[in-house]
């Protein structure tokens, strides 16, 4: 290991990594040598070096381009980590000449939407109002990925059981549920003691397939003599939901701390319906504090210190 270490110290280049990249996202030597700009044999002649350098084959050749070994995509995976940091530092030193305080990029899932990072990103601009903050919406798939490659800071929302675990730090927060909601004018809005026979004739707003919550959806769905749903709208965007819910009579599947404030307010109703599973952490899911920014390890711990004020608030209410 020290060996192949050393030489790739010595030795490697960026534009050696860049095309590598190239190469593994096109599957094709020549049409990544033209979208690096440089002729297919010097592109050639580039990877072997590099896997003269390694000591092993980094793609098979086909007829139908080349496809990364284990050990090509494993290179091309921390590769592309580094052009990503790469671009954050000189995008954190830009802002420092600009006189900006940095950049966080926040990904948030469902539960994570409502309280907790509206809260902490209030929290951290008013310590630092000149920081700028991104945040992207989306699933587990779609965000955990982009945390691995350095591209999104940290993920808040419901932490994941199984998937999306490896190399990535998990931190619990507050703890929540997931309940049925329907909008106040709902045939079942108000009813006592409900039985699945009862939502059986109402469609569903339901996250997408590839998502923990509809898995757990899916299966309470086959056990109740393979159920489908007569209707369904796959939809994680809240206020489109929430929309959705008070103009029809939908069933909606949601966080309680995501539809908290619109119960309290009449606007949507929480059936009474226990649902078997959905309890679980909210927290958030980040690469480790050694891989953060000043402004993203500010933006952790403004989260934190919400959560703690979220958990009082809840104890002195029970």
């Amino acid at each position: 290991m020290a060996r192949l270490y050393n030489r790739a110290l010595n030795r490697l280049k960026l534009r050696q990594l860049s095309l590598l990249v190239t190469v593994g996202r096109l599957g094709n030597i020549q049409a990544a040598a033209q979208a690096e700009n440089i002729s297919q044999p010097a592109a050639t002649r580039m990877v072997k070096d590099l896997e003269a350098d390694f000591d092993t084959q980094l793609f098979e050749r086909t007829n139908r381009g080349v496809i990364p070994t284990a050990q090509g995509a494993a290179l091309i995976r921390h590769a592309q980590l580094i052009f990503t940091q790469l671009s954050n530092a000189t995008q954190e030193m830009e802002d420092i000449t600009e006189g900006s305080a940095g950049r966080i990029v926040v990904g948030t899932l469902l539960a994570g939407a409502a309280q907790l990072v509206p809260m902490a990103v209030q929290r951290v601009l008013s310590e630092r109002p000149n920081v700028t903050i991104r945040i992207m919406e989306g699933t587990n798939d779609a965000l955990m990925p982009r945390v691995q490659t350095g591209e999104v800071d940290m993920v808040v929302g419901r932490l994941p059981h199984h998937r999306h675990r490896k190399g990535l730090m998990q931190v619990p927060l507050i703890h929540d549920d997931v309940v049925l909601v329907v909008g106040r004018n709902h045939p079942l809005a108000g009813r006592a003691d409900l039985t699945f026979d009862d939502l059986r004739p109402y469609g569903w707003i339901l996250p997408p397939p590839e998502t923990t919550l509809r898995r757990q959806m899916d299966e309470v769905f086959v056990e109740a003599a393979q159920y489908e749903p007569p209707k369904v709208v796959e939809s994680v965007n809240y206020l489109s939901n929430r929309t959705l819910l008070g103009a029809g009579e939908l069933i909606g599947l949601v966080p309680r701390t995501v539809a908290a404030l619109d119960m309290a307010l009449n606007v949507l109703t929480r059936l009474d319906y226990a649902l078997p599973f959905g309890s679980g952490p909210i927290g958030v899911t980040h690469r480790g504090d050694d891989q953060l920014s000043p402004a993203a390890l500010l933006f952790l711990l403004a989260l934190q210190e919400e959560a703690e004020v979220l958990n009082r608030g809840r104890a002195a209410s029970s």
